[in-house]
């Protein structure tokens, strides 16, 4: 009887302590995952600001976007330009159309976001590069990502679907 009863003492304090750990893994991990959770999902694009040479805000034709970030870690961009705004090129445009895909790191303690670029209409220009943003989210739900780069001056807001 009493290797029974040792036994079930045994098992409990075994219980016990896989419980604990595991309650306490889960808490980690609630934590965690605070801004991941709520990143995770379909965005569309509410505004894009972009400051003038002058340093004002300039927000002009707005594009149509889409913004997806998966719990799996992988994260694609598409973002078309009014036809009036077709001729925009630059690094992240091209006739108009912007679009990236490719995985994605979080880092809760600084805010910021890194897009690892694995395919983009860009091609060789993002391709390969690791795009570091800052993101912040409002009271009201939205999603705001800008720029860590200190030459890169835009913000864009997104909102869930």
């Amino acid at each position: 009887m009493s290797s029974a009863r040792g036994m079930k003492t045994t098992a409990g304090i075994v219980l016990v302590v896989a419980m604990t750990f595991g309650l306490s893994a889960s808490a980690q991990t609630a934590r965690a995952d605070g801004a991941r959770d709520k990143l995770i999902g379909a965005w569309h694009l509410v505004r894009i600001d972009t400051p003038g040479s002058d340093g004002k805000s300039r927000t002009g034709l707005q594009p149509e976007g889409m913004l997806i970030y998966t719990r799996d870690g992988h994260v694609s961009v598409q973002l078309m330009y009014p036809e009036a705004q077709h001729d925009i090129n630059n690094e992240y445009v091209r006739n108009g159309y912007e679009s990236s895909f490719g995985t994605y790191d979080i880092d809760e303690a600084t805010h910021t976001l890194t897009h690892h670029v694995t395919g983009a209409n860009t091609g060789d220009l993002l391709v390969g590069k690791d795009l570091p943003r800052i993101y912040q989210f409002t009271n009201d739900g939205h999603l705001v990502i800008r720029s860590a780069r200190s030459d890169e001056h835009w913000s864009v807001e997104w909102e869930h679907y």
